[in-house]
């Protein structure tokens, strides 16, 4: 029997606290709101008390961020796409942030296991005068049970659209990224133009509803650059996975990108878990304070 799960999931700004309401329907839920950095920011923990998804589940998660408000939304681990002989499992993420909030989307690694069929794909509307640090990260295979990703197919969409014009409701794209990751596709796989062997791919980004000023920029990616020139790109890498590469850009005026390419899921997580660090205190003034959970 296949899995539906939704879930809504609301921030407003009450009297200077962040403040979150949400909805369920099906198997998916919002832990308790924690605030480990004061009232203005509210951090919350994304549950699927399944686990996973197999072939025909679905998860659809709304959210809406508004005017002043700033969520943190996190899971306490990975998604997991499960083998399927079927019909393709799949996750879809909406969110729509207004003017003068903030929101973080920092869920763990999306994890493939070998004969997954997997949709996997995460849409943000941001008004004029919002900004979102958020983050991509998948993982193929299961490298420590030596369960090689050698068949399955998983399919990415990240996309940022502005809101704003005459019509509030009225969408212009920003930013869109999208693939299909086949596990047969050798070049794609190992070939020096892709994935070059490793099988953990994440992107942290960092955009906003209107162009970034240039000066604050070209500090947000020195400031990344210069942490990963410091010694974090050493620092999050193990014996077992000494060879994971990034760099930082910025594909459009409104969106800052770092990616990220590790054999391994861990050293990537690490890394991107300092630079969105980096990102906080450079663009937002903020102590680099992790969701709880991280910690566990």
């Amino acid at each position: 029997m296949s899995w539906h799960a939704a879930l809504q999931l609301d921030y407003t700004l009450e009297n200077g606290r962040s403040v979150a309401r949400y909805r369920h329907d099906g198997p998916l839920r919002i832990l308790q709101s924690l605030y480990p950095e004061g009232d203005a920011v509210c951090h919350n923990v994304l549950v699927h008390p399944p686990g996973g998804l197999v072939g025909g589940d679905t998860l659809d998660i709304q959210l809406s961020v508004a005017a002043g408000s700033h969520g943190l939304v996190t899971t306490p681990g990975a998604t997991r796409f499960y083998r399927s002989t079927g019909d393709a499992a799949s996750q879809q993420v909406h969110a729509r942030v207004e003017d003068g909030a903030r929101l973080e989307w920092l869920p763990l690694e999306a994890l493939a296991y070998p004969q997954c069929q997997a949709n996997n794909k995460a849409v943000f509307d941001l008004a004029p005068g919002a900004e979102l640090i958020g983050w991509d990260v998948t993982a193929l295979g299961l490298p420590a049970a030596d369960q090689a990703y050698t068949q399955g197919r998983f399919s990415q969409h990240l996309e940022i659209q502005n809101l704003g014009g005459l019509n509030a409701e009225v969408r212009a794209p920003v930013w869109l990224e999208q693939g299909r990751i086949d596990a047969t596709d050798t070049r794609l796989m190992d070939g020096p133009l892709g994935l070059a062997g490793h099988r953990c791919l994440g992107t942290l980004f960092f955009a906003s509803g209107t162009a970034i000023p240039r000066d604050r920029r070209e500090a947000a990616l020195d400031a990344v650059r210069a942490a990963l020139e410091s010694g974090a790109l050493s620092s999050a890498a193990t014996r077992d996975a000494p060879a994971l590469v990034a760099g930082a850009t910025s594909p459009h005026p409104q969106v800052l990108a770092v990616r990220v390419l590790s054999p391994l899921v861990e050293p990537a997580l690490d890394l991107l878990k300092r630079l969105r660090g980096v990102w906080r205190r450079e663009l937002w003034q903020l102590e680099a304070t992790p969701p709880r959970t991280w910690a566990l």
